[in-house]
């Protein structure tokens, strides 16, 4: 359990500085943070603010969960999830109880927003740009596909302990769930470790209740392996309750029910179920922790963090056959189910999944939550200072959070004294995560409308282009880019606070697309120029020029009139800005920039030779860093390597030369480049099994 009141004190002061440094109102700031939690949380892909409350009325709703065709089994399907969010943000400064009755009544305001929206008279009379319409307008073309409602309370007041739930209802045919997130779940959440609630799956509870099973490894094994034929409906009921959550670790996810492969398992499932496990590969699984039963036959009870790294396929064409009430008494899937400790968890599922995936090409973005490139990125954000702003006199240093939860992490056993040391050198407002990372640099590529997709889906194509860009040449990546990151973290702060301020805007009204395109249209107008912003003046200045700001302001203003006037076929104002038709209209805008931003800018080959500076420092950092590991493993650890290569007749000629080298030190020290191949060559024998594992260098170059 967590300590609620000091939870609620830090998600306060949390929110107060969001709000306060972006322009924006509490609830505002409540609603971006405490969506970003649950997204992390696996609760939903996205959240859309869409704020509609009219002064009478009783409807409120705060936001979506995006389009309910995304989470479809297949478009033509009624399979899709609504999740529709409504906030009660207490906006004192001590906590406060949520009662039975408040519960109920904010429900029942989102409700009645969901059923107006299904009358035309209603929706009619909503203004085209509100939000509310928007929301309302999707509601209804979709609701045909709609086989499911999730209702998500989100607040900081603590839940009555008199409140024990609230039964699911129905509602036009439709199964509503409710769900409460109040600030202790939020506390437990946040302060657990982890990045998410625990998935616990309890065959206890599921049609054909605990899985029969067979140990497939050593008693004493740590990472036991098990095998069992789980049945296809005790498989669809845990689908139908954890949903994507099942396959974060599949590297491919899993493909839409009209593959042609996806159309053989649906021919199976129907017409031949009994041969079902014959035709079928299976699943395999992984687990965190498992509870089994032995009284004659072994069964497995539960299962704690369930993933299933291979086989999103057949899960997800199962459950599309559990929605479409197909008969699967006779659906058996056998499944190979391998137990991790959540210590080894991010380091053996990954390769698991890999290995699983292994008979069709799967690109090293697919492995990207591991990659080496946040490493390096996070290493810049502890070690770089940045240049004092001219309102202070303190040099400061910008947060990554490689891990969520790692900045408030850092200081859970600090003192009071160490504690504001330590947000004085890392203010909150100088922190991000992956998602957030990913974002900065999307809006300056010629897809921004990828980002206004939601974190995850920019966040998979981006992974894709970075990943491939670090095996093509890692020393891009350096001090410079880093530098030139943080400063389009900058730009995108600051255009929020400036579409805020526009006459224009509304609260709540599409604030992130607005941000979004109009750097887009900044950043192409200056590429179409072949020009560059100056980054390094923005990381010098720790902040943007009058010029540039306004420059932002009319690239705010140009992607407010496009925006707000959707093309044919659109009405959603929130996916209507996902759309590359959007992107394209949005080009097509003549802006007459600010002369003084214009004349700011500079020639491509500058840019071009700063980076190929960086480059050559990190191509010297990385030899350094690379000999300094090598050097403290130490002559018995480079033995051991040498010993388990040849037997296992692994490793080249050369690289076994180089570490009959390494078995000298500190006689014998390898050379900065014989360090890196012995660096390159570990990582490669590690996915191959080797059991030895180079550790970390220590070492930092001097700032």
């Amino acid at each position: 359990m967590t300590d609620t009141d000091g939870f609620y004190e830090e998600l306060f002061k949390d929110v107060v500085t969001t709000a306060d440094a972006y322009g924006m109102y509490k609830e505002e700031a409540f609603f971006d943070i405490v969506t970003d939690y649950l997204t992390d949380a696996g609760e939903f892909d996205e959240a859309i603010r869409a704020f509609y409350k009219p002064a009478q009325g009783g409807i409120r709703v705060d936001g979506y969960c995006g389009d309910p065709l995304d989470n479809a089994i297949s478009k033509e399907s009624n399979s899709g999830t609504l999740g529709l969010i409504i906030i009660d943000f207490n906006q004192n400064t001590e906590p406060a109880l949520l009662s039975k009755a408040d519960l109920e009544a904010n429900f029942k305001r989102v409700e009645k927003f969901l059923l107006k929206s299904l009358d035309t008279k209603f929706r009619d009379s909503l203004e085209p740009t509100d939000p509310g319409f928007g929301l309302a307008d999707m509601i209804n073309t979709r609701w045909p596909n709609i086989s499911s409602v999730k209702l998500f309370l989100l607040t900081n007041k603590r839940l009555s302990s008199r409140v024990e739930g609230k039964e699911a209802n129905a509602i036009d045919g439709r199964k509503v769930i409710y769900n409460v997130w109040d600030i202790t779940r939020f506390g437990n959440l946040v302060s657990s470790g982890k990045e998410r609630e625990e998935l616990i799956v309890d065959f206890d509870n599921l049609p054909n209740g605990p899985l029969r099973a067979l140990l497939a490894s050593s008693p004493e094994r740590s990472n036991q392996v098990y095998l069992a034929a789980i049945p296809g409906v005790d498989l669809a009921y845990i689908y139908d309750r954890w949903s994507t959550r099942l396959l974060e670790q599949n590297v491919r996810v899993f493909l839409q029910a009209r593959s042609n492969v996806n159309k053989g398992i649906k021919r199976t499932i129907e017409n031949e179920p009994d041969l079902f496990f014959s035709f079928n590969n299976g699943i395999t699984a992984t687990a965190e922790a498992i509870e089994t039963t032995d009284d004659g036959d072994l069964c497995i009870s539960k299962l704690t963090n369930l993933q299933i790294v291979n086989g999103g396929q057949t899960t997800a064409s199962i459950y599309a056959a559990f929605k479409n009430n197909v008969d699967l008494s006779k659906v058996y899937v056998q499944m190979k189910l391998s137990i991790v400790s959540p210590e080894e968890a991010k380091d053996l599922v990954p390769r698991i999944s890999e290995y699983a995936n292994s008979q069709n090409k799967v690109s090293a973005a697919d492995f990207f939550a591991n990659h080496p490139y946040h490493i390096r990125i996070e290493e810049f954000s502890r070690r770089l200072l940045a240049p004092a702003s001219d309102s202070s006199f303190d040099q400061t240093k910008w947060f990554y959070e490689r891990a969520r939860g790692s900045y408030r992490d850092a200081q859970a056993y600090l003192s009071a004294a160490e504690k504001k040391k330590f947000l004085k050198e890392y203010p909150k407002t100088q922190t991000f995560t992956k998602t957030d990372l990913a974002k900065y640099l999307m809006v300056w590529s010629e897809k921004p409308y990828l980002v206004n997709r939601g974190a995850q889906k920019n966040f998979a194509e981006f992974a894709k282009d970075i990943a491939g860009a670090w095996d093509t040449d890692n020393k891009q990546f350096n001090e410079i880019y880093f530098k030139t990151l943080v400063a389009k973290k900058i730009v995108f702060d600051r255009t929020t606070k400036i579409v805020q301020e526009r006459d224009w805007y509304e609260a709540g009204g599409y604030r992130a697309q607005h941000v979004v395109l109009a750097i887009g249209l900044l950043a192409s107008a200056i590429a179409s120029m072949g020009k560059s912003a100056n980054f390094l003046a923005i990381w010098n200045m720790q902040g943007l020029s009058p010029s540039f700001e306004r420059a932002l302001a009319q690239a705010a203003d140009a992607a407010h009139a496009v925006l707000m006037n959707p093309g044919e076929g659109y009405r959603n104002i929130s996916e209507w800005a996902k759309q590359p038709k959007c992107w394209l209209a949005l080009k097509q805008t003549e802006v007459a920039w600010d002369n003084e931003w214009l004349e700011g800018l500079i020639d491509k080959e500058q840019a071009d030779e700063l980076q190929r500076e960086g480059a050559r420092d990190q191509k010297e950092l990385n030899g350094i860093e690379a000999q300094t590991a090598v050097v403290e493993a130490g002559a018995d650890f480079w033995k051991d390597v040498l010993d388990w290569c040849v037997k296992e007749d692994e490793a080249s000629e050369k690289e076994r030369g180089i570490l009959k080298t390494a078995t000298g030190i500190p006689a014998k020290i390898p050379t900065d480049k014989q360090s890196i191949i012995l660096v390159e060559m570990m990582r490669r024998l590690r996915k191959g099994g080797c059991p030895y594992r180079l550790k970390r260098s220590n070492h930092r170059r001097r700032v």
